[in-house]
């Protein structure tokens, strides 16, 4: 459901899974990304390319990472920026989403950010009629989280391709293993979408207590071994366990799973030399990460932090500053 050109500035798409980007969508985001990136390196870190436009960001769910993130990537595209907390609004006394979005049209948001508990809330708001700007998921319950799933990927191209030889380029070939609590991360359901989209070759590893109902309609491999994947992964991903989404046990202790899924200084050696670590944060250390592997050159975590603003920046010009044309504009004027 992304479109990425047509339309007056107020209908354009939407971005709500990873699912929804084919090959060219996903590669050209993740090359606008790169041109954003360039911004960061300058002493004024902001293109006039929003002016005018508003975004809004609207957390059902506490968050610091993505909430920061997008409204980082806004501000540097000079958009004005209106930060919505269910806690202490009228959503917390029973307003309703869809009285929510009908009061954000009303005040002309352009796009609406939003991060719901409930999944299938951001395709509700997207195709309910609401509102008329474009609407991102920033995460909805267990079910996606698409622009984690996009700074994944760029930081995995940058990694393994190269920033600049990357360009144009896909993961084809690749082979990554995204290990832990599978069942609750709505970024592995993104990052499986996405990572087969740009062609690699994706393997789940988790207890079986912890793989999804319907696992074997994705497009990937399940393996309960994670010593058996290591050698042949050119990229780890460690899932966080979220006890809070935990209403069982799911394994016996902390200190088994560990003991079968964590990933440590000699199981990181057992990895390609050249194969990375990365992590969605936040990190459980000593649980599904040491803070040996966490702390390590080898680890992404505080790379993924960053390439999440350039990502951000690009969906959002994407969608509501331009097309591809406008990212060969983009090209012309930072040159000049």
């Amino acid at each position: 459901m992304l479109h990425l050109s047509g339309g007056s500035p107020r209908t354009r798409g939407h971005l709500v899974s990873a699912a929804d980007l084919t090959r060219d969508d996903a590669v050209l985001i993740l090359d606008t990304a790169e041109e954003m990136a360039r911004v960061a390196d300058r002493p004024i870190k902001k293109l006039p390319t929003l002016r005018g436009r508003t975004v809004v960001n609207l957390f059902f769910e506490d968050s610091t990472r993505t909430r920061i993130s997008f409204e980082a990537a806004a501000q540097r595209l000079s958009a004005d920026v209106i930060n919505f907390s269910a806690k202490g609004s009228s959503v917390s006394k029973g307003e309703s989403l869809k009285d929510t979005a009908l009061t954000l049209e009303a005040m002309g948001a352009d796009a609406v950010v939003i991060r719901h508990h409930d999944s299938g809330a951001p395709h509700r708001l997207a195709t309910s009629g609401w509102i008329n700007g474009s609407v991102v998921n920033a995460g909805d319950g267990t079910h996606e989280h698409p622009t984690q799933a996009l700074l994944d990927a760029f930081t995995l191209r940058r990694r393994l391709v190269g920033p600049d030889a990357g360009l144009g380029q896909d993961l084809s070939g690749r082979r990554v293993t995204i290990v832990g609590d599978v069942l609750h991360s709505r970024v592995a359901r993104s990052n499986v979408h996405l990572l087969h989209t740009l062609g690699a070759e994706v393997t789940l590893v988790a207890p079986p207590t912890l793989v999804p109902i319907g696992v074997e309609h994705w497009p990937c491999e399940v393996s309960y071994d994670l010593d058996a994947v290591l050698p042949k992964s050119d990229a780890v991903m460690m899932l966080r366990v979220q006890r809070e989404r935990m209403n069982a046990a799911f394994f016996p202790t902390e200190r088994e799973y560990a003991r079968r899924y964590g990933l440590d200084g000699e199981r990181m050696a057992r990895m390609p030399e050249d194969a990375v670590v990365m992590h969605p944060g936040p990190m459980n250390r000593g649980m599904e990460i040491t803070a040996e592997v966490a702390d390590s050159a080898r680890c992404t975590a505080v790379e993924q932090v960053a390439n999440g603003v350039s990502i951000r920046m690009a969906v959002l010009y994407l969608l509501l500053g331009g097309s591809e044309s406008a990212v060969t504009n983009y090209r012309t004027e930072e040159s000049k």
